[in-house]
């Protein structure tokens, strides 16, 4: 098996899933605070459906080191969410994403997760952009994309159902 590792922040280590830790995702996707802002449904995540994105954050990794990856808290080891890259369905485009636990929003988790891994894709990937979006009514999660330094494009309903503010990042200059 090859290391699952993909990154490695201050505080956070970001690997790939296993299939072994669905549980893990049921956890995290089945609660109301996070799906909230999953799907225009608002429905906690069946043990099905996490399955399904599971096996393809698995195939994603394996086939483009992308996908959702899991982040673990250096200082205890704790599973606290997750963040990563996924391919956006409507357009090819990478289209970054994260999710943690409740009791883990308000410290910087998600925005150094997503930091890193903007740096990360224009370094190890020949992408020229990747985009980001979040539920209108998700101010932390729009903050986050800003603070990363996404540029605003429009809003739009995404393939969930949810109304959201897209985002996206190019590639900078001195990187072309």
């Amino acid at each position: 098996m090859t290391d699952l590792t993909l990154l490695e922040t201050e505080r956070l280590v970001m690997s790939g899933w296993r299939m072994d830790q669905l549980d893990d995702l049921v956890r995290l996707h089945g609660t109301e605070a996070v799906a909230r802002y999953l799907s225009a449904d608002g429905q906690p995540w069946s043990h099905d459906k996490a399955r399904t994105a599971l096996a393809g954050w698995i195939e994603l990794f394996e086939t483009r080191r992308l996908g959702k990856l899991r982040l673990i808290r250096k200082s205890d080891g704790a599973f606290i969410g997750r963040a990563g890259y996924g391919i956006y369905p409507p357009t090819g485009e990478p289209e970054i994403g994260y999710a943690l636990f409740e009791e883990h929003h308000g410290q910087g988790y998600a925005t150094e997760a997503a930091a890193a891994l903007r740096d990360w894709i224009f370094r190890e990937t020949d992408a020229t952009h990747f985009i980001g979006f979040a539920d209108t009514r998700n101010a932390p999660s729009l903050a986050v994309l800003r603070k990363i330094g996404m540029v605003p494009t429009h809003v739009d309903t995404e393939p969930g159902g949810l109304l959201c503010q897209f985002h996206v990042y190019q590639r900078p200059a001195a990187d072309v």
